[in-house]
């Protein structure tokens, strides 16, 4: 039997935690848009990614948007919180501790690989008591690959003062938004002058930078569902289509261009039968 597919978001163990033997399994869930699983942590790491669907991930201070060529690794122990932003096949990966594919607590975006997408797939159908050696074989696949996976400094840090978590909360569901510092400090009954040092004290960005580090996060999911580039850019409250490029290649290290070419080739191998849904 395949892995059982939960349409819950109640706190749930995989039903075969990760062990020295089999050191990754899989907790599969078919969620709604707006539903989130609350903050949690467990004693394994964790790989969050979804097959479909977009996701927004908290931890350590930071929010990260995922489309479903990116995944984030999550330490063992480390509080999290997961937000799906659309209908999702959330597809989180439980790694044994030991067997960690990156040290330290920090969480890591990383490209999901063709590779890689398969041998999650492939995970998903199988049943670990029944074909133990299998499953043992695809779990030792998949750390290898995670192992060589591109990883993407992509972070929106979030702050703990409550005038900013304010203005920072509005701009996060109001990406394009762009109505300057001064507005903002009208609105949370605090001086331009405050918040300015707030945003390099909390955040270590000025507002104009972290504004952007949120802008170019909501970008991926929308290039994922094929929003053309000069629509993305004015929702996004980029002056230009030129402009919005710039700031997204410097970011995700690829510029939209290429970021669509990786999604064809993920639509194509769907269409031609080497992706099995």
């Amino acid at each position: 039997m395949a892995v059982p597919i939960f349409r819950h978001t109640r706190m749930c163990p995989p039903r075969e935690a990760p062990s020295a033997a089999v050191p990754v399994t899989m907790i599969a869930r078919d969620l709604q848009p707006d539903e989130f699983l609350l903050p949690h942590s467990h004693p394994w790491g964790q790989v969050t990614l979804a097959l479909e669907g977009v996701l927004r991930i908290t931890a350590l201070g930071s929010s990260w948007i995922l489309p479903p060529m990116r995944a984030i690794w999550i330490a063992p122990n480390v509080e999290h919180e997961v937000t799906m932003l659309e209908k999702t096949r959330l597809r989180p990966l439980c790694v044994l501790a030991e067997r960690a594919p990156f040290a330290g607590r920090d969480c890591k975006v990383l490209e999901v690989s063709g590779l890689l997408r398969q041998l999650i797939m492939a995970l998903e159908q199988l049943d670990p008591g029944q074909e133990p050696v299998r499953v043992a074989l695809l779990a030792e696949l998949i750390l290898d690959e995670l192992k060589r996976s591109a990883t993407r400094p992509i972070r929106v840090p979030l702050p703990t003062d409550k005038r900013l978590k304010t203005l920072c909360a509005s701009l996060i569901d109001q990406p394009g938004s762009n109505q300057t510092l001064e507005h903002w400090a009208h609105v949370v009954g605090a001086s331009e002058r405050t918040l300015a040092r707030l945003f390099e004290r909390e955040l270590g960005l000025s507002f104009g930078q972290w504004r952007q580090q949120v802008r170019l996060a909501h970008a991926a999911p929308l290039i994922a569902r094929g929003v053309p580039l000069s629509q993305v850019a004015e929702e996004l409250g980029y002056a230009s289509q030129s402009a919005f490029s710039a700031m997204f290649k410097k970011t995700f290290g690829s510029s939209p261009s290429a970021f669509f070419a990786d999604r064809s080739q993920h639509k194509a191998g769907a269409r031609s039968g080497h992706e099995v849904e």
